[in-house]
Protein backbone atom coordinates (compact mmCIF):
# COMPACT_ATOMS: atom_id res chain seq x y z
CA UNK A 1 0.00 0.00 0.00
CA UNK A 2 1.36 3.35 -0.59
CA UNK A 3 1.81 6.14 1.79
CA UNK A 4 0.31 9.56 -0.14
CA UNK A 5 1.75 11.15 2.66
CA UNK A 6 4.95 11.30 1.55
CA UNK A 7 5.62 12.23 -2.39
CA UNK A 8 7.60 9.31 -4.78
CA UNK A 9 11.29 8.74 -4.16
CA UNK A 10 13.96 7.72 -7.00
CA UNK A 11 17.28 5.84 -4.89
CA UNK A 12 19.95 5.56 -7.03
CA UNK A 13 22.24 3.49 -5.63
CA UNK A 14 21.36 0.18 -4.11
CA UNK A 15 25.13 -0.74 -1.98
CA UNK A 16 24.02 -2.02 1.54
CA UNK A 17 23.42 1.53 3.00
CA UNK A 18 20.90 2.34 -0.28
CA UNK A 19 19.04 -0.83 0.13
CA UNK A 20 18.10 -0.53 3.79
CA UNK A 21 17.28 3.58 3.17
CA UNK A 22 14.37 1.82 0.39
CA UNK A 23 13.63 -0.78 3.08
CA UNK A 24 12.55 1.56 5.67
CA UNK A 25 10.51 3.62 3.04
CA UNK A 26 8.97 0.42 1.73
CA UNK A 27 7.73 -0.21 5.15
CA UNK A 28 5.99 3.19 5.47
CA UNK A 29 4.83 2.94 2.57
CA UNK A 30 6.56 4.87 0.55
CA UNK A 31 6.40 4.81 -3.17
CA UNK A 32 10.12 4.23 -4.48
CA UNK A 33 11.64 3.77 -7.54
CA UNK A 34 15.49 2.40 -7.38
CA UNK A 35 18.35 2.02 -9.93
CA UNK A 36 21.60 0.29 -9.26
CA UNK A 37 24.50 0.64 -11.87
CA UNK A 38 24.69 -3.18 -11.14
CA UNK A 39 21.19 -4.94 -12.57
CA UNK A 40 19.94 -7.57 -10.46
CA UNK A 41 20.00 -6.11 -7.06
CA UNK A 42 17.18 -5.09 -6.39
CA UNK A 43 15.01 -8.43 -6.17
CA UNK A 44 14.31 -8.26 -2.73
CA UNK A 45 13.24 -4.37 -3.11
CA UNK A 46 11.23 -4.68 -5.74
CA UNK A 47 9.48 -7.83 -3.73
CA UNK A 48 9.08 -5.21 -1.19
CA UNK A 49 6.67 -2.86 -3.53
CA UNK A 50 9.56 -0.81 -4.68
CA UNK A 51 9.39 0.04 -8.68
CA UNK A 52 12.77 -1.41 -10.52
CA UNK A 53 13.88 1.54 -13.03
CA UNK A 54 16.58 0.05 -16.41
CA UNK A 55 18.00 2.98 -16.66
CA UNK A 56 18.86 6.67 -14.55
CA UNK A 57 16.55 8.64 -16.46
CA UNK A 58 13.81 6.56 -15.96
CA UNK A 59 14.38 6.07 -12.62
CA UNK A 60 14.21 9.97 -12.23
CA UNK A 61 11.02 10.29 -13.80
CA UNK A 62 9.36 8.11 -11.08
CA UNK A 63 10.12 10.42 -8.12
CA UNK A 64 9.74 14.00 -7.66
CA UNK A 65 12.60 13.51 -4.20
CA UNK A 66 15.98 11.89 -6.02
CA UNK A 67 18.44 10.20 -3.60
CA UNK A 68 21.88 9.51 -4.29
CA UNK A 69 23.59 6.99 -2.48
CA UNK A 70 26.22 5.95 -4.42
CA UNK A 71 30.13 5.01 -3.92
CA UNK A 72 31.57 8.54 -4.10
CA UNK A 73 31.63 12.16 -5.65
CA UNK A 74 33.02 11.34 -8.85
CA UNK A 75 30.04 8.35 -9.12
CA UNK A 76 27.53 11.05 -8.57
CA UNK A 77 28.42 13.20 -11.86
CA UNK A 78 29.01 9.91 -13.72
CA UNK A 79 25.13 8.78 -12.84
CA UNK A 80 23.52 12.48 -13.25
CA UNK A 81 25.66 14.31 -15.65
CA UNK A 82 23.95 12.91 -18.81
CA UNK A 83 20.55 13.17 -17.43
CA UNK A 84 20.77 16.97 -16.00
CA UNK A 85 17.67 18.07 -17.98
CA UNK A 86 15.39 15.39 -16.45
CA UNK A 87 16.40 16.48 -12.75
CA UNK A 88 15.39 19.80 -13.81
CA UNK A 89 12.58 21.48 -11.19
CA UNK A 90 13.01 18.13 -8.81
CA UNK A 91 14.89 18.12 -5.55
CA UNK A 92 18.10 16.27 -4.94
CA UNK A 93 19.34 14.57 -1.38
CA UNK A 94 22.82 13.50 -1.79
CA UNK A 95 23.75 10.87 0.95
CA UNK A 96 26.68 9.60 -0.92
CA UNK A 97 29.83 10.05 1.30
CA UNK A 98 31.34 12.87 -0.25
CA UNK A 99 33.97 15.29 0.92
CA UNK A 100 32.61 19.37 2.11
CA UNK A 101 34.27 20.79 -0.56
CA UNK A 102 32.47 17.87 -3.25
CA UNK A 103 29.07 18.53 -1.22
CA UNK A 104 29.87 22.67 -1.55
CA UNK A 105 30.65 21.67 -5.62
CA UNK A 106 27.48 19.83 -5.98
CA UNK A 107 25.25 22.02 -4.38
CA UNK A 108 26.42 25.03 -6.83
CA UNK A 109 26.15 22.67 -9.84
CA UNK A 110 22.54 21.74 -9.06
CA UNK A 111 21.75 25.69 -8.69
CA UNK A 112 23.32 25.72 -12.01
CA UNK A 113 21.09 23.70 -13.51
CA UNK A 114 17.66 24.47 -11.78
CA UNK A 115 18.04 21.41 -9.15
CA UNK A 116 16.65 22.22 -5.28
CA UNK A 117 19.68 20.40 -3.34
CA UNK A 118 20.33 19.29 0.34
CA UNK A 119 23.61 17.02 1.22
CA UNK A 120 23.59 14.42 4.23
CA UNK A 121 25.79 12.48 6.75
CA UNK A 122 24.73 9.08 7.81
CA UNK A 123 25.41 8.40 11.11
CA UNK A 124 24.78 4.78 11.29
CA UNK A 125 25.69 1.92 9.92
CA UNK A 126 23.12 -0.16 7.16
CA UNK A 127 21.49 -1.97 9.63
CA UNK A 128 20.31 0.83 12.45
CA UNK A 129 18.69 2.83 9.84
CA UNK A 130 15.06 3.54 10.88
CA UNK A 131 15.92 1.73 14.54
CA UNK A 132 16.96 3.83 17.84
CA UNK A 133 20.50 5.67 17.29
CA UNK A 134 20.30 6.30 13.56
CA UNK A 135 21.26 9.43 12.97
CA UNK A 136 21.56 11.57 9.81
CA UNK A 137 22.90 15.39 9.32
CA UNK A 138 21.54 17.83 6.45
CA UNK A 139 22.56 21.14 5.09
CA UNK A 140 21.80 22.84 2.16
CA UNK A 141 18.41 23.12 1.00
CA UNK A 142 16.23 24.31 4.11
CA UNK A 143 13.02 23.90 2.18
CA UNK A 144 13.69 20.89 0.78
CA UNK A 145 14.42 19.94 4.40
CA UNK A 146 11.34 21.06 5.59
CA UNK A 147 9.32 19.52 3.57
CA UNK A 148 10.70 16.23 3.47
CA UNK A 149 11.02 16.32 6.97
CA UNK A 150 8.81 13.59 7.78
CA UNK A 151 10.43 11.40 5.43
CA UNK A 152 14.16 12.01 6.35
CA UNK A 153 13.04 10.74 9.87
CA UNK A 154 11.32 7.49 8.95
CA UNK A 155 15.41 6.32 8.89
CA UNK A 156 16.49 7.83 12.44
CA UNK A 157 17.33 11.75 13.57
CA UNK A 158 17.28 14.13 11.34
CA UNK A 159 19.28 17.11 11.74
CA UNK A 160 19.53 20.50 10.11
CA UNK A 161 23.02 22.27 9.86
CA UNK A 162 22.11 25.45 7.76
CA UNK A 163 22.76 26.75 4.01
CA UNK A 164 26.40 25.82 3.61
CA UNK A 165 26.25 22.21 1.58
CA UNK A 166 29.11 21.61 3.16
CA UNK A 167 28.31 21.55 6.70
CA UNK A 168 26.32 18.06 7.28
CA UNK A 169 29.41 16.33 5.43
CA UNK A 170 32.10 18.55 7.61
CA UNK A 171 30.42 17.20 10.85
CA UNK A 172 30.32 13.68 9.61
CA UNK A 173 34.11 13.70 8.53
CA UNK A 174 34.78 15.12 12.05
CA UNK A 175 33.16 12.12 13.79
CA UNK A 176 34.45 9.50 11.51
CA UNK A 177 37.74 10.66 12.15
CA UNK A 178 37.09 10.28 16.09
CA UNK A 179 35.62 6.68 15.82
CA UNK A 180 38.03 5.74 13.43
CA UNK A 181 41.04 7.28 15.37
CA UNK A 182 39.08 5.22 18.34
CA UNK A 183 39.04 2.08 16.60
CA UNK A 184 42.95 2.40 15.49
CA UNK A 185 43.31 2.78 19.36
CA UNK A 186 41.25 -0.53 19.98
CA UNK A 187 43.10 -2.32 16.82
CA UNK A 188 46.84 -1.69 18.47
CA UNK A 189 45.60 -2.03 22.09
CA UNK A 190 44.38 -5.95 21.25
CA UNK A 191 47.53 -6.55 19.29
CA UNK A 192 49.12 -5.78 22.68
CA UNK A 193 47.47 -7.91 24.78
CA UNK A 194 47.49 -10.18 22.21
CA UNK A 195 51.25 -10.72 22.65
CA UNK A 196 50.58 -12.07 25.85
CA UNK A 197 48.18 -14.43 24.89
CA UNK A 198 44.89 -12.06 26.24
CA UNK A 199 41.90 -12.38 24.07
CA UNK A 200 40.32 -9.34 21.51
CA UNK A 201 36.75 -10.44 23.18
CA UNK A 202 38.30 -9.85 27.13
CA UNK A 203 40.14 -6.87 26.18
CA UNK A 204 36.87 -4.98 24.49
CA UNK A 205 34.75 -5.53 27.50
CA UNK A 206 37.79 -3.36 29.42
CA UNK A 207 38.04 -0.71 26.26
CA UNK A 208 34.78 -0.25 26.42
CA UNK A 209 33.95 0.18 28.94
CA UNK A 210 37.62 2.72 29.71
CA UNK A 211 36.43 4.41 26.54
CA UNK A 212 32.97 5.29 27.96
CA UNK A 213 34.47 6.98 31.26
CA UNK A 214 37.62 8.93 29.00
CA UNK A 215 34.55 10.33 26.71
CA UNK A 216 33.68 12.81 29.70
CA UNK A 217 36.91 14.59 29.78
CA UNK A 218 35.89 15.78 25.76
CA UNK A 219 33.52 18.76 27.26
CA UNK A 220 36.43 19.59 29.26
CA UNK A 221 39.26 19.84 26.65
CA UNK A 222 36.54 21.59 23.98
CA UNK A 223 36.38 24.91 27.18
CA UNK A 224 40.32 24.73 26.66
CA UNK A 225 40.66 24.35 23.04
CA UNK A 226 37.26 27.19 22.46
CA UNK A 227 39.44 29.56 25.07
CA UNK A 228 42.78 29.56 23.43
CA UNK A 229 44.35 29.37 26.55
CA UNK A 230 46.69 26.02 26.67
CA UNK A 231 48.68 27.65 29.82
CA UNK A 232 46.37 28.80 32.55
CA UNK A 233 44.63 25.46 33.66
CA UNK A 234 47.08 22.01 32.38
CA UNK A 235 46.17 19.03 33.82
CA UNK A 236 48.46 16.95 31.52
CA UNK A 237 51.07 19.32 30.03
CA UNK A 238 52.85 18.07 26.53
CA UNK A 239 56.27 16.61 28.31
CA UNK A 240 54.38 14.89 30.59
CA UNK A 241 52.66 13.50 27.40
CA UNK A 242 55.33 12.81 25.21
CA UNK A 243 57.11 10.12 27.89
CA UNK A 244 53.61 8.52 27.97
CA UNK A 245 54.02 8.27 24.24
CA UNK A 246 57.33 7.19 24.18
CA UNK A 247 56.52 4.75 26.73
CA UNK A 248 53.50 3.14 24.94
CA UNK A 249 55.47 2.73 21.54
CA UNK A 250 58.44 1.31 23.87
CA UNK A 251 55.66 -1.10 24.76
CA UNK A 252 54.47 -2.02 21.36
CA UNK A 253 57.91 -2.70 20.07
CA UNK A 254 59.08 -4.38 22.96
CA UNK A 255 55.63 -6.87 21.92
CA UNK A 256 56.68 -7.14 18.56
CA UNK A 257 53.73 -4.99 17.28
CA UNK A 258 53.32 -1.46 15.51
CA UNK A 259 52.79 1.48 16.64
CA UNK A 260 51.21 2.89 13.55
CA UNK A 261 47.59 3.94 14.79
CA UNK A 262 49.85 5.93 18.01
CA UNK A 263 52.15 7.30 15.52
CA UNK A 264 49.67 10.66 14.53
CA UNK A 265 49.19 11.62 17.71
CA UNK A 266 52.46 10.96 19.24
CA UNK A 267 54.42 12.76 16.48
CA UNK A 268 52.27 15.62 16.84
CA UNK A 269 53.08 15.74 20.38
CA UNK A 270 56.21 15.38 19.43
CA UNK A 271 56.42 18.63 16.87
CA UNK A 272 55.00 20.51 19.91
CA UNK A 273 57.79 19.94 22.49
CA UNK A 274 60.73 20.03 19.37
CA UNK A 275 58.75 23.87 18.81
CA UNK A 276 58.89 24.86 22.42
CA UNK A 277 55.88 24.15 23.64
CA UNK A 278 56.20 21.38 26.37
CA UNK A 279 54.92 23.33 29.26
CA UNK A 280 51.66 23.67 27.56
CA UNK A 281 48.37 21.02 27.98
CA UNK A 282 47.82 18.34 25.48
CA UNK A 283 44.68 20.42 24.11
CA UNK A 284 46.84 22.30 22.26
CA UNK A 285 46.68 19.68 19.84
CA UNK A 286 43.85 20.90 18.09
CA UNK A 287 45.81 24.16 17.76
CA UNK A 288 49.14 22.53 16.53
CA UNK A 289 46.86 20.72 13.89
CA UNK A 290 45.54 24.21 12.70
CA UNK A 291 48.97 25.79 12.37
CA UNK A 292 49.89 22.56 10.52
Amino acid sequence: MTNTQHSPVTVLGLGAMGSALVQTLRKAGVATTVWNRTPGKDAELVAAGAVSAGTVAEAVRGGELVITVLFDHASVHETLDPIVSELAGKQLLNLTSTSPEQSRELARWATEHGIDFLDGGIMAVPHMIGGEGSSILYSGSQALFDRHRPLLELWGSAEFFGTDAGLAALTDFALLTNMYAMFGGFFQGAALVGSAGVSATEFAARAAAYMTAMAQLLPGYARIIDTGDYTSEVFQDLVFTKSAMDALRQAAADAGISAEPLSGIAGLVDRQVAEGHGAAAFERSAEALRQR
